[in-house]
């Protein structure tokens, strides 16, 4: 009985985080190099205005195609796309968020606003333009509120991957979405012991034993989250992303848009994220992928490379 609340709390947790209301469009800053760092070149850092080091890849050559990663990953997250889709000449740049992998963790900006802004900051530092933007999980948080902040100018396109839009805690008018009580002990319990949790989760977060994924690759994303994030970094984020209503936002993201979602997710079930923001977002395409989980970019990662390829115009 423990064992089952416990997967059933840290369900929601594998879900990914969330939003704050949309603000004013803010500046960005231009950003500078850091040279701070011997182990990685000059150019795979950037500074942000608050000083932040965010670390940063860009890999193959063509119309830049840009990823932003679930909650507690990193960058090496998609390095199963990138090493497709640089060969087929699409521009891949991956990034790790603030208080994840390698990029600095400051003392605040824990909220989709100042998320977005590093994310603007980073398409100002590479000069993209015709980007097509994708976001896994709460790095769908991040590109739709880079769009409803920032505007679609350097924009083209928009995949949303296993989404954790449009609102994922209950209130009387959504009365689908999660107990705050509930959200609430996955973070108590993740306080706890920051690791037994997730480890217990990853079956669920692949499908496993319907989707096969090796034990090195289950181990490889227990530790890119365990080591690769904090716990403190974990926990904002989640009350953060579990609290943010992104139903005012949806509907002004003008720009094509392609939602990918499987229909076995137990962390953003289909019906309650994919299917409702699929309505928000006018003219958007929603494609269900048969017994795929929240990790499909593992489990699923050639039908997701083609999907991603001949949506972005780029396949060759």
């Amino acid at each position: 009985m423990l064992r089952r609340s416990l997967l059933k709390a840290v369900a929601v947790l594998g879900g990914s985080p969330g939003i704050v209301a949309a603000g004013r469009v803010g500046k960005v800053d231009r950003l500078r190099d850091d040279r701070s760092d011997p182990r990685v070149p000059a150019n795979n850092f950037l500074e942000v205005t608050d000083g932040t080091n965010l670390f940063y890849r860009d890999s193959g050559a063509g119309k830049p195609m840009l990823f932003a990663a679930p909650w507690g990953l990193n960058s090496a997250w998609w390095e199963y796309q990138v090493n497709a889709l640089a060969g087929m000449g699409i521009r891949c740049i991956t990034y790790d968020r603030r208080g994840h992998g390698r990029s600095g963790e400051p003392n605040r900006g824990y909220d989709f606003d100042t998320l977005a802004d590093d994310l603007g900051g980073l398409i100002e530092r590479l000069e993209l333009q015709d980007v097509t933007l994708v976001g896994h999980s709460m790095g769908c948080g991040e590109v739709v509120r880079y769009l409803t902040r920032h505007g679609s100018a350097s924009i083209s396109r928009l995949v949303l991957v296993s989404t954790i839009t449009p609102f994922a805690l209950k209130t009387d008018d959504n009365p689908d979405g999660s107990d705050r009580a509930a959200l609430a002990l996955v973070r108590e319990t993740l306080a706890k012991d920051h690791a037994h949790p997730l480890a217990a989760y990853a079956p669920a977060f692949f499908g496993v034993p319907k989707n096969k994924v090796s034990q090195e690759i289950v181990d490889w994303w227990v530790r890119m989250m365990v080591d690769g994030c904090s716990l403190r970094t974990m926990n904002l984020l989640h009350k953060m992303f579990t609290e943010t209503d992104f139903r005012p936002e949806l509907p002004k993201i003008s720009v094509p848009t392609l939602l990918i979602h499987g229909d076995n997710d137990l962390s953003t079930p289909i019906d309650t994220t994919g299917r409702k923001t699929a309505l928000l977002i006018k003219g958007s395409q929603l494609k269900v992928y048969e017994g795929a989980a929240h990790g499909l970019p593992i489990t699923h990662t050639g039908q997701l490379n083609t999907d991603l390829a001949i949506f972005s115009g780029l396949h060759r």
